[in-house]
């Protein structure tokens, strides 16, 4: 059965990803930096990792396995993940793939060396009860498609 990994530490969504994961009866797997609060269930659990930039990625690459979900807002982690043949989802509900995550890669670069010369950016705006139901609308949308196209004997 697939899972969903959740890149946790600074994600909004986790109590809509605990219902749809109970409501499915998929196991969820947070990944984070430090040790946070989550539901006394099986299907829920956390994984603490090292301190560092890219440690909670790092070990959500390694773990992943094709057709499992992942839900980040960190567009090289969902590169490196699509590369491994998992699906991924922003917590706003955007789905990464194959076809758009080049674009969505070229704009993060650009951005970050707008930012560097000096460019103010801005971030990104707060997370409005539309964009947790897009969320919702979406991550259902991707299990239902692994759940249609994944192959019985794959683990």
């Amino acid at each position: 059965m697939f899972k969903i990994y959740v890149d946790a530490d600074a994600c909004p969504v986790k109590p809509e990803i605990y219902r749809v994961a109970k409501r499915c009866s998929l196991d969820v797997m947070l990944v984070a930096n430090s040790w946070m609060r989550i539901p006394r269930t099986q299907n829920i659990q956390l994984q603490v990792v090292g301190a560092g930039a890219d440690v909670a990625d790092d070990w959500i690459v390694e773990h992943i396995q094709p057709y499992d979900i992942v839900i980040t807002a960190d567009i090289p982690l969902a590169d490196q993940c699509i590369k491994k043949d998992a699906r991924v989802i922003s917590p706003k509900g955007k789905p990464f793939t194959k076809d758009n995550i080049g674009e969505s890669v070229a704009t993060r670069d650009l951005l970050t060396e707008l930012r560097e010369a000096g460019m103010e950016t801005g971030g990104p705006p707060p997370l409005t009860q539309r964009d947790r139901s897009y969320f919702l609308q979406q991550l259902d949308n991707v299990i239902q498609a692994v759940r249609r196209n994944r192959p019985d004997d794959t683990p």
